[in-house]
């Protein structure tokens, strides 16, 4: 992975996105909060618990594999909704941090039951106008009473 990150290409728009998703198959595809690949690599691909500190066994990250019972529902909408749920770790965790993503293996579960991988390939960075599209078509769904997984006050 080292020197991945000057090469990892961007994803710029939401059928970029779709495309991806699609040609990269949906197994292992997950996505990743973060200053990005050699940071995790220098990490020793592991995470921290945000409230003990405790070292976790590998990197936290979200999977893009859509359920089962998600059946015939638009790819766009399960994307969209999957950065949507997320997008507070970048102000969170601070300057440098954004949202890439990875093909990966899962080791474990964390403690909010978030997939816990090693990163076998960095496929790319999301661009901030992915981000904006996500919030807008999660937005346009109307739900009043659902929103992202936001803990602070």
């Amino acid at each position: 992975m080292k020197g991945t990150e000057d090469r990892l290409p961007t994803i710029r728009d939401f059928p970029e996105l779709v495309d991806t998703f699609r040609q990269a198959g949906e197994k292992g595809l997950f996505v990743r909060w973060s200053r990005g690949p050699e940071a995790d690599l220098r990490s020793g691909q592991e995470s921290r618990d945000g409230l003990t500190g405790a070292a976790l066994p590998g990197l936290s990250a979200n999977s893009l594999k859509r359920e089962p019972w998600w059946r015939d529902r638009s790819a766009r909408l399960w994307l969209a909704r999957r950065l949507y749920d997320y997008q507070h770790l970048r102000d969170l965790r601070g300057p440098g941090v954004r949202p890439w993503l990875l093909r990966g293996r899962e080791l474990a579960r964390g403690p909010d039951n978030e997939p816990l991988v090693v990163c076998e390939e960095p496929i790319a960075w999301i661009a901030d106008d992915v981000l904006r599209e996500a919030r807008r078509l999660v937005r346009d769904q109307g739900a009043r009473e659902w929103g992202p997984m936001d803990r602070r006050p």
